[in-house]
């Protein structure tokens, strides 16, 4: 790659966005207003600039309607819930912040935003005096990589942990080459978009198969011609068999995961570069009116030479500060967007505090702080929240048990937690079966085949077609409410109801676990959750990325998930479940005989109180005692 070569970064907006969404805390200005997509947003741009120091950036956004591939597929995307509000609020503001960076925003009707980012990799991609990047929150555009010419930047963990993509990358991760990536689709099949692929095939059978045999196409063309060569090479009479009848949804499923290059878009390259157009004088603006008071401060900085227009990218860069490589497992470790003088463990130690002060205010981050405090000195923050910690008596709670606590949170965090991949593997290919069984099941039993994941469709078919009265209630677009509260009301009407909420389990324990855990697996074959002091109101611990506390447990189906957690050769696993702590707390605080006797003596507290209240233990249900009180006219349940 030659180093005199201009570097053109292609952001996908849309996708960058809503990872900012998701992995950062919540934040509200001052008018109350969803902000905290829009500083992960800035603060990764800031990082693409100081970091790859580009020439040319182009922002491409989806467009709020349907596509070419909605229009080919009423099952596209079919599975994702609605955008929350404030989630679609920030994507309309996000613009601004590309309008202020003076960075040229690309969309096209009935097209993703992958489709126009696709479009203009064609274009340029044979430009010898030209490298492009494509910056993105998933995966998906890995199919675009070419050599060294065309690269991926694509968000790891977080909006922190980043990693640079060539096709050596995508051949070590996948054992083949880009280009290949919608064959991996068209047979695996992709949950996050609903495309179907063969089912029964996972991701491991997906590889073999193509690394041995190619493309689709060729892949149906040898298998028409010779069976024996796929068994020779692994594959399964099973598989072979739902190859042979699946072709057309294995085809069909490759068209949807392919990124098309000729999107309906008038692109060339900007005459001036980045560094020659960039007006940081509007970008100061815009980050004053969101309340970037951070992200404010180091433009200051670099403003105080009196540059407003045009920008030096190596000078740029030394007052923004790139990051660096960062442990996905901390969050407050080379944070994005932190001031010089603020310090990762300063600002871990500044928000514990703050959190203590107010608990409303879950992981605070730095402008909750600046905010709190009413200064843009994190030094001022800093002393004025432990002065109010002191002021509050709370100091001594900071320094007996949340500081000593803060060095073994982050042992826990880096160490991980070891996955068993292979299993995870069969797992999914178990339940992938057993939820084309119930599918079957479900079409047989409906008298024909719909859309299960289709609301709209799903209503039709129980309220139309079957003709069911029980919890009739229609939302807002006026279509048959099927949430799971109308369904449980149904499940005595028609069998096809159990199947149906069956169905909905066993797909969300696969799009939310067990497809979903394994890519999450670092290269030390460990998962490395987060783990937040401060994440909760009542004090106690969350985990995010993923959240192991939420690990399913009341169903045989999800309690298979925990097998996948394993111990090193030697090691066990041991489980330590202090339940009902504030019960105990308040048993020991209180000094009320009844709970010390009833802890003491190891029964259930709920139980114990209810009985003393005069209840009684009315039934056994799956093993578990059920029992019901009336006490002043109250009644109590418990299991």
């Amino acid at each position: 790659m030659p180093e005199n070569n201009k570097k053109l970064v292609l952001l996908d907006a849309h996708a960058i966005i809503h990872r900012a969404y998701h992995a950062l805390p919540e934040f509200l200005s001052s008018k109350g207003e969803p902000t905290g997509a829009l500083y992960g947003l800035s603060s990764m741009l800031m990082k693409i600039i100081t970091e790859l120091k580009p020439d040319y950036i182009v922002a491409c956004y989806d467009l709020p309607q349907k596509t070419f591939r909605h229009e080919a597929y009423d099952g596209y995307k079919a599975g994702r819930v609605k955008a929350d509000e404030a989630l679609i609020v920030q994507l309309q503001k996000s613009r601004q912040i590309f309008e202020a960076f003076n960075v040229p925003i690309y969309d096209a009707p009935g097209f993703e935003a992958d489709d126009v980012l696709g479009t203009i990799v064609e274009k340029y991609k044979k430009d010898k005096n030209l490298d492009i990047i494509i910056a993105s929150g998933d995966m998906d555009t890995m199919q675009l990589v070419d050599d060294k010419k065309v690269r991926i930047y694509t968000l790891k963990k977080g909006i922190n942990d980043t990693i640079l993509y060539d096709e050596d990358a995508v051949l070590e991760r996948f054992h083949f080459k880009p280009k290949l990536l919608p064959d991996y689709k068209g047979l695996r099949g992709d949950p996050s978009d609903n495309i179907v692929g063969v089912k029964g095939i996972g991701e491991k059978t997906a590889e073999t198969l193509i690394t041995k045999f190619g493309t689709i196409e060729e892949i149906y063309k040898k298998i028409k011609k010779d069976e024996e060569i796929f068994k020779k090479a692994g594959i399964s009479s099973r598989m072979i068999e739902l190859l042979k009848s699946n072709e057309e949804e294995a085809l069909f499923s490759k068209t949807l995961a392919t990124i098309r290059t000729d999107a309906p878009i008038k692109f060339e390259l900007p005459v001036k570069t980045f560094w020659e157009n960039a007006d940081f004088k509007k970008v100061e603006q815009v980050f004053a009116d969101f309340e970037f008071r951070s992200l404010l401060a180091r433009l200051k900085n670099f403003f105080g030479n009196g540059n407003k227009k045009g920008a030096n990218p190596e000078e740029f860069s030394q007052v923004l500060g790139s990051p660096g490589p960062q442990s996905p497992a901390r969050p407050f470790e080379n944070s994005l967007g932190l001031p010089p003088d603020v310090s990762p463990k300063k600002l871990q130690e500044a928000s514990i505090a703050f959190w203590l002060i107010n608990s409303d205010v879950s992981n605070p981050k730095l402008e909750d702080i600046l905010l709190f405090a009413h200064t843009k000195s994190f030094k001022t923050a800093y002393e004025h929240i432990f002065k109010k910690l002191k002021e509050q008596k709370l100091d001594r709670v900071y320094e007996e048990i949340e500081r000593p606590i803060m060095p073994v949170v982050k042992e826990m965090e880096d160490h991980g937690i070891l996955i068993d991949k292979r299993y995870f593997e069969k797992l999914s290919d178990e339940y992938h079966k057993e939820l084309d069984k119930l599918t079957k099941k479900i079409y047989k039993m409906a008298g024909t085949e719909f859309n299960i994941n289709s609301p709209k469709q799903l209503g039709e078919i129980l309220f139309g077609k079957l003709g069911m009265k029980s919890g009739r209630k229609k939302n807002a677009s006026g279509s048959f409410s099927t949430k799971i509260s109308v369904l449980e009301e149904l499940e005595g009407e028609n069998e096809i109801i159990k199947e149906i909420m069956a169905h909905r389990e066993l797909q969300k324990l696969l799009s939310t676990y067990i497809d979903v855990i394994p890519k999450m697996v670092g290269e030390d074959g460990r998962l490395h959750a987060r783990f937040l002091q401060n994440g909760t109101t009542t004090g106690r611990f969350s985990s995010q990325d993923p959240n192991l506390q939420n690990l399913p447990i009341k169903t045989e189906l999800g309690k298979k998930i925990r097998d996948g957690f394993v111990a090193p050769q030697g090691c066990n696993l041991a489980a330590f479940d202090y339940s009902q702590i504030e019960l105990r707390v308040a048993a020991m605080l209180s000094g009320d005989k009844k709970m010390t006797e009833l802890f003491r003596e190891r029964k259930d507290i709920h139980a114990g109180v209810e009985l003393s209240l005069g209840g009684h233990f009315s039934k056994q249900v799956a093993g578990r005692k059920v029992f019901i009180s009336k006490t002043k006219g109250n009644t109590f349940c418990g299991a």
